[in-house]
């Protein structure tokens, strides 16, 4: 099978940067011009079959819009993952992906990188830096603790947003 180019790409598809939209260009069975491309998984990604071959609309709206797919992984700024405008993608690495990561539904301190260590009853901040855990202390009180890691964070460069909703 050969790779999908953009000029491929674009002979069966119109992609709205604005909305983060494809729709089809050439009829085929079930389809027609004009349609809506694609549909939403079960990880809330949109993905569309272009020549047999299932693709995230995130990174075909990539290769259309740069001519290349992305080197990396596509970040949703607004981390939803099902908006595809031009506007909110970013091509990064996995760690930078990483770094735009909502709140955990485990977590039970609330913030990103602070947990509660009952047998030594303080609250613990730490943060992961190229695959390893960076201790970042033990506090008496969670505000302490968030302080630190807030500020570590961003002297690291995390998205402003990260742990967030």
């Amino acid at each position: 099978m050969t790779a999908l180019t953009q000029s491929r790409l674009k002979q069966l598809l119109r992609y709205d940067p604005q909305t983060g939209c494809f729709t089809r260009v050439v009829a085929r069975p079930g389809w027609r011009p004009g349609s809506t491309a694609g549909r939403v998984n079960h990880d809330g990604y949109h993905q569309i079959v272009v020549d047999g071959r299932r693709y995230s609309s995130h990174r075909l709206a990539f290769l259309y819009m740069t001519g290349e797919f992305p080197c990396g992984e596509v970040d949703h700024i607004n981390r939803d993952r099902s908006d595809n405008r031009w506007v909110n993608l970013r091509d990064v690495s996995h760690a930078s992906n990483l770094r735009n990561t909502r709140l955990r539904s485990d977590n039970s301190s609330g913030l990103v990188g602070v947990r509660w260590v009952p047998r030594q009853g303080k609250w613990h901040a730490r943060i992961k830096i190229n695959g390893q855990f960076l201790h970042l202390g033990s506090f008496a009180n969670l505000l302490d603790a968030a302080c630190v890691r807030i500020s570590t964070q961003n002297t690291l460069g995390f998205d402003p947003d990260h742990g967030r909703g």
